[in-house]
């Protein structure tokens, strides 16, 4: 009888989360590889923001010039290392690595805490380990589990990347008065590591829950080969990627828009460094409080009956309304309403339907070409906005004109959505049957 009531229990669990059962351990992993990667990033995210302000709003734009040039380097060390490990270790690797950088960053905030350079130096290379890391995440749940999986289960995962969004901001504030900001960094460190071993923990799923007649189940443990700019070349060559692209640089700018606008106005109406970690940090928790809620119950049945689409165009038409009102009035508490519901509508619906976008391509552009247009394209649509937000606001003296022009980006984003929605579909229906392309 009691094997019966478990059974039960674990069907309406399953029910509720929109879960099969046999995947509740790969659910279990996906959570946990999210939570403590963004536990450790959103520990030291406010006072990447901090260090942002205080080199000047005006400033900004040589910081995103910084790290798109940083990516540029990065992206062919990527490349390299993708074309000789193999994908389930990967990710191991690499977040070793990162985890080495930390630690020298924490020797460097202990021996010399005040050193501008330093601070610029870490502000770049966080902004660059935050890209790449995550899009490699992503990229191991879209090897690791198939399309229909990655519908009903993207988001939920994606819920561990809240709760980690949650934890990192209070953990830092607590802990930060005991170890300063050396004993975060390294604590990150370590956050990172056990990161690594839950990614390691899907992998060991799939080779339990192997896909029939699927010969991606044995190459992952063979690297993908080809050349470390390959990324970039798979992206030119395929259509549906050069969307993809046109996506994340319209995303990009709008990001950058409201970013360079959250700066100018906390730096107006908070001048305080400490009162303005504290506002980013309350922007934070309920931007994840609020994306938890979305991506635990709503986002995977929203992809599963209305599709991927969806979920790309609903958060671009609320941006159009909230740029119009912006430009209408341009005050703090506005802003804070669209910030929370670009940010929220990111996290639960845009960033797992883009996501799924992946699970139909091959694993080389999972991998190689995902990471380049998670980076370089991002990165590069943050330089060049942050320079074209700079000359609109050099040109006016209101935020109005740039907030209009936001609001069109926010128009071509949602097309750009829709297309590549019915693209994926397209592409889903024809690798079912068995035939298909890019």
């Amino acid at each position: 009888m009691s094997r019966d009531l478990s059974q039960r229990f674990l069907r309406r669990i399953a029910r509720l989360f929109n879960v099969e059962p046999h995947e509740a351990p790969a659910v279990v992993a996906g959570l946990s590889m999210f939570f403590l990667l963004f536990t450790a990033y959103f520990m030291l995210r406010p006072v990447r923001e901090t260090m942002g302000v205080a080199g000047g709003v005006k400033n900004l734009q040589w910081l995103f010039t910084g790290t798109f040039i940083a990516t540029l380097i990065v992206l062919p060390v990527f490349g390299w290392l993708a074309s000789r490990l193999p994908r389930r270790t990967l990710l191991p690797w690499l977040y070793a690595g990162c985890a080495l950088v930390l630690a020298g960053f924490a020797a460097s905030f202990r021996l010399d805490p005040d050193n501008l350079w330093v601070a610029r130096g870490f502000y770049i290379w966080l902004s660059v380990f935050n890209l790449v890391a995550i899009s490699l995440a992503w990229s191991v749940l879209a090897d690791v589990l198939r399309v229909p999986q990655a519908k009903r289960t993207f988001a939920l995962i994606a819920g561990g990347a809240s709760i980690g969004g949650l934890a990192g901001p209070i953990a830092g504030a607590v802990l930060v008065g005991f170890v300063g900001h050396g004993g975060l960094l390294l604590i990150s460190a370590m956050l990172l590591l056990a990161s690594a071993a839950a990614a390691s923990g899907l992998h060991r799923w799939r080779d339990a829950h192997p896909v029939q007649a699927d010969g991606e189940d044995a190459s992952r443990s063979e690297p993908l080969g080809g050349n470390p700019f390959e990324g970039a070349t798979e992206t030119l060559r395929s259509p549906y990627l050069l969307g993809i692209t046109v996506f994340v640089l319209l995303l990009a700018g709008i990001n950058t828009f409201l970013y360079f606008e959250q700066a100018r106005l906390v730096a107006e109406y908070f001048p305080d460094r400490a009162a303005q970690t504290r506002v980013f940090g309350m922007i934070d928790a309920v931007v994840q409080a609020l994306s938890l809620i979305i991506q635990a119950f709503f986002t995977g049945r929203v992809a599963k009956r209305l599709g991927v689409g969806v979920l790309l165009v609903s958060v671009p038409a609320a941006m159009v309304l909230g740029f119009l009102a912006l430009a209408m009035t341009p005050v703090f508490a506005v802003f804070v309403v669209v910030m929370v519901m670009r940010r929220v509508g990111e996290y639960a619906l845009v960033r797992p339907g883009r996501e799924m976008l992946y699970t139909v391509v091959p694993p080389a552009q999972k991998y190689k070409a995902k990471n380049f247009i998670d980076t370089v394209v991002y990165r590069g649509g943050d330089a060049v906005s942050g320079w074209l937000k700079r000359g609109i606001d050099v040109i006016s003296e209101t935020p109005t004109v740039a907030m209009l022009f936001a609001a069109v980006l926010a128009a071509l984003w949602g097309a750009c959505g829709y297309f590549l929605g019915r693209r994926e579909r397209a592409l889903e229906g024809a690798s079912a049957s068995g035939h298909g392309g890019l």
